[in-house]
């Protein structure tokens, strides 16, 4: 049984020629390019006529352009010949290739008058650069006013890089905390008071310091505590007249209210009673004691040079234990001298103690740019404290008063008191 899909059902004459040509319109493909023809573009009316050239013309052009600059230049060498680059056909492009040598199309005049001016432009750039304009003068006058150079500077070591992990240390604050401590160290300045004191004078100032230390080292105290110490004593003493029975009682009745101050385990006020020889007795020390606090208004925390020392200590990098022990032993020789206490304060005889300590064991240089930062002082400013220091240890060794000199020439201090004292002292004579 045969399909009727492919027999054409009747229809009118008219409306069958009309469907059959939208059929035939509609199934009717596009014709296209199936790869045999060769079609030529079409050229431009405005194209290069350079791109029409075609292969073997490319050739013949170029062996004419050769031809022709080597006959004008006479200077350029051809390494392919020109008859090759006729012979070669559509077949492949001409591969030659032209190496120019020289070209001496300038004259010598011409040359000589381009490197003319372009040495006299160099000239001009150079001139231009050294020329000083009238604010590079005034700026540089203004450095020079102000004390400012060019001279390259030492680096500033921070030295509280290593304590940033350390809360105690406390990092954070501790540039303030100095900065107020020199702020606040002119407020307790001691002024001379000797002479509002007919009963006693500096030398017995000094037998007193002398016998405090030896004290203090019998009591094995911290180092902070002989400072507030002195301190407690000298404001006192410039406070309210003492009689010269009572001045070794000022000072035993001091160390007791440093030591509650600074000390975890305080010594008792009978030990004090004893290593006075039963001077006194208990009760007079505890009358002193609060005759001093109400004196000084419970005015404990004070910036004493201890606190300034173990600063500056730090900032005299590579510090080391003979370091640390020899600027302790010139400050408190300059704690037993009257004078050095009157004229300095606290912070430049820290200062100064370092100083000269560095001095004393040939660290170059003896004042860095580190510890100019940190404590504020110049090389200037410390030369005449750190002779004062220097004259101080000469005369250590035959002073009567040698309680700062023994314990300092003891091997737990290092023994730094025995570094040839006249011949230190020749240096700082020299020196400063």
């Amino acid at each position: 049984m045969t399909s009727r899909a492919g027999v054409p059902q009747e229809l009118p004459r008219g409306e069958n020629k009309q469907k059959n040509v939208v059929a035939e319109g509609r199934n009717r493909r596009v014709l296209r390019d199936i790869g045999n023809l060769v079609v030529k573009q079409a050229e431009k009316p405005h194209a290069d006529p350079l791109k029409r050239i075609t292969r073997l013309d490319n050739a013949q052009v170029a062996a004419e352009k050769n031809k022709k600059t080597t006959t004008e230049l006479g200077n350029l060498v051809v390494s392919t010949k020109v008859v090759a680059a006729e012979k070669v056909v559509a077949e492949k492009p001409p591969e030659h290739e032209i190496i120019i040598v020289s070209s001496d199309d300038e004259s010598e005049e011409e040359k000589k008058e381009k490197e003319h001016v372009s040495g006299r432009k160099a000239i001009e750039r150079s001139s231009r650069k050294n020329v000083k304009t009238l604010s590079s003068i005034l700026t540089a006058r203004s450095k020079v006013a102000c004390g400012l150079t060019n001279k390259p500077r030492d680096l500033v070591v921070d030295i509280d890089a290593a304590d940033i992990d350390n809360e105690l240390a406390a990092v954070e604050y501790i540039d303030d905390i100095y900065k107020f401590y020199k702020l606040t160290e002119d407020e307790n300045r001691l002024h001379d008071y000797m002479g509002s004191q007919p009963d006693i004078n500096a030398k017995m100032r000094s037998i007193l310091v002398d016998w405090l230390i030896e004290v203090h080292r019998k009591f094995e105290l911290m180092p902070e505590t002989l400072y507030l110490t002195m301190n407690i004593v000298d404001r006192f003493l410039s406070m309210r007249f003492v009689p010269r029975k009572e001045l070794q009682l000022v000072g035993i009745s001091s160390m007791l209210i440093a030591c509650k101050y600074e000390e975890i385990w305080a010594p008792e006020v009978h030990d004090f009673v004893c290593i006075s020889d039963n001077t006194y007795t208990r009760e007079q020390i505890l009358m002193m004691e609060k005759t001093i606090l109400r004196k000084l208004d419970w005015y404990l925390t004070v910036p004493t040079p201890y606190v300034f020392l173990s600063r500056y200590i730090k900032a005299s990098t590579p510090s080391d234990k003979q370091m640390e022990n020899t600027v302790f032993f010139l400050a408190e020789l300059s704690l037993m001298h009257y004078p050095a206490i009157i004229l300095y304060c606290p912070s430049l005889i820290a200062a100064s103690a370092v100083y000269a300590a560095r001095y004393t064991l040939g660290r170059s240089p003896f004042w860095t740019e580190t510890l100019r930062h940190y404590t504020g002082y110049s090389e200037d400013q410390l030369r005449e404290c750190a002779a004062l220091m220097a004259s101080l240890h000469s005369a250590a060794p035959e002073s009567k008063l040698r309680a700062v000199y023994k314990k300092f020439c003891s091997t737990d201090r290092g023994a730094v008191a025995l570094l040839g004292a006249a011949t230190y002292a020749k240096k700082y004579k020299d020196f400063f």
